[in-house]
């Protein structure tokens, strides 16, 4: 009778072990931002790069070469006004089909959220870090220009007003004026990509489409012929570029 008494204990123990190891684990969810890309609902991966097959808003016909951005914050804002911001920044590279996954180091607790955003590129005490992994990928801003990185490298060939093909390089970093030893910043070129609110109760991944065209169309309409080159050290078409970015990102769904 002893022995059967002993062995009725330690099952419940076992049990209860379990189940508090089975409640830690569905307390918390591990959270993945996984990136896709289309050219106005056209579904655009790197098989569709160096050939001209794109038209902008204004009319030109372009290609794709080169396509890379920096997303960093990825953050998660309460109900009560307290927020959980995700360790890590990635480096989406379409290019060369490698990081189109984000996934949190380390996992968030379940339950409501009012809001989650990321941040396209760094914002300003991020930018001036020291990352090596982005200095290996020549992610660099020049000195002359502010420093930091870059938050996108945008780049291909499109057919210009005499009909040739010439080369763009269309790269977003942070709007500096006067290059050289004491550049000014007329106004902060990151900005928050809001996905809204949301609920979680197990691992979740957010899908979230960039329309490439709208770096090109929306508020302003890009001239390919004037803003092609050079346009890192232009602090005007990095604020326009800024504000073409605001309607670039959109979730798409929730899984």
């Amino acid at each position: 009778m002893k022995k059967l008494v002993f062995v009725f204990l330690i099952s419940c123990l076992t049990f209860l072990s379990c189940s508090e190891d089975q409640d830690d684990k569905i307390s918390q969810a591990t959270i993945t931002l996984s990136f896709s890309h289309h050219w106005d609902g056209n579904l655009v991966s790197n098989a569709d790069f160096n050939t001209i097959k794109f038209t902008n808003a204004f009319g030109t016909q372009l290609s794709i070469e080169r396509l890379r951005y920096l997303i960093s914050k990825v953050t998660f804002y309460k109900p009560d006004g307290n927020k959980i911001e995700l360790q890590g920044y990635n480096l989406v590279d379409v290019t060369n089909n490698q990081n189109l996954t984000f996934t949190s180091p380390t996992p968030i607790e379940l339950g409501s959220y009012s809001k989650v955003s990321f941040t396209f590129g760094f914002n300003n005490e991020d930018n001036a870090g020291n990352y090596q992994d982005l200095n290996s990928a020549s992610w660099n801003v020049p000195a002359a220009l502010g420093g930091g990185y870059h938050y996108m490298q945008f780049e291909g060939k499109f057919i210009n007003t005499s009909n040739q093909e010439q080369g763009f390089n269309y790269h977003a970093i942070r709007a500096a004026e006067n290059p050289g030893d004491n550049p000014t910043f007329p106004q902060d070129t990151f900005f928050a990509v809001d996905l809204g609110a949301v609920t979680i109760t197990n691992n979740t991944t957010f899908n979230i489409e960039m329309n490439i065209a709208e770096w090109f169309k929306n508020p302003n309409t890009w001239n390919l012929n004037e803003l092609n080159q050079m346009l890192m050290p232009n602090a005007d078409a990095q604020i326009l570029m800024y504000e073409n970015g605001l309607s670039v990102f959109s979730l798409k769904s929730i899984n």
